[in-house]
C-alpha cells in the first residue's frame, strides 16, 4: 500500500494529502529554478503522489507559478505548475500536464516523517551556485544535467517501491 503524505503551507491556510510509492527524498536539485523558487540550502528536493489521491484543503489560498525560460534567444514558459500558498509563499508541489498521473510535492513542505534515503542523487550540478558545497555521501550520484533514471526507476532498483 502507497504510502500517505501529509503537507502544509507554512501559516497553514493550506493543507494537503497524497499517495506516494516513491516517498524517498533522494534527489537534490540545483537548477536555478529549484534553488531560487524553494530551495534554501542551494537545492531543492521533491518526491512524488499519485495525483489522483491529492486532497487539498485551502485551494483558495494557493497560487500557481510558470517559470519562463530562455533558450537560445528565445523563451517559453514552462508547462510545470509551481503550487505555493499566497499568504506565506510556502513552495508545495510541482504539477506538470504532461504527466498528469503524477505530483511532486517538495520534501520541505512534508509534515509526514519520510524515510531516510540510502543515498541522494545530486542533479542539475551545471547550475548550482558558486557558494553551494554538495554535500555528497557515499553511494551518492552527481550528474551535470538530469540523470537517465526515472524517481520510479531508483525506488524499484534499491527495493524501496511501495505498492
Amino acid at each position: 500500500m502507497a504510502m500517505k503524505l501529509e503537507g502544509s503551507c507554512r501559516c497553514g491556510a493550506v493543507r494537503f494529502a497524497v499517495d506516494s510509492h516513491t516517498p524517498y527524498p533522494y534527489q537534490r536539485c540545483y537548477c536555478s529554478i529549484c534553488r531560487k523558487q524553494d530551495g534554501g540550502g542551494g537545492y531543492a528536493i521533491n518526491v512524488m503522489g499519485d495525483s489522483e489521491t491529492l486532497e487539498v484543503e485551502g485551494r483558495e489560498a494557493i497560487g500557481i507559478y510558470r517559470v519562463e525560460i530562455s533558450d537560445n534567444g528565445s523563451s517559453h514558459f514552462s508547462s510545470a505548475e509551481r503550487n505555493f500558498c499566497m499568504k506565506c509563499g510556502t513552495a508545495l508541489w510541482l504539477y506538470d500536464p504532461n504527466w498528469p498521473q503524477l505530483v511532486y510535492p517538495f520534501a520541505s513542505a512534508i509534515d509526514t516523517d519520510l524515510p531516510v534515503p540510502p543515498s541522494h542523487v545530486h542533479l542539475m550540478l551545471d547550475f548550482a551556485a558558486s557558494w553551494v558545497e554538495v554535500q555528497d555521501g557515499p553511494g551518492d550520484q552527481l550528474f551535470p544535467r538530469y540523470p537517465k533514471q526515472s524517481i520510479e526507476d531508483w525506488h524499484k532498483s534499491r527495493g524501496l517501491w511501495i505498492d
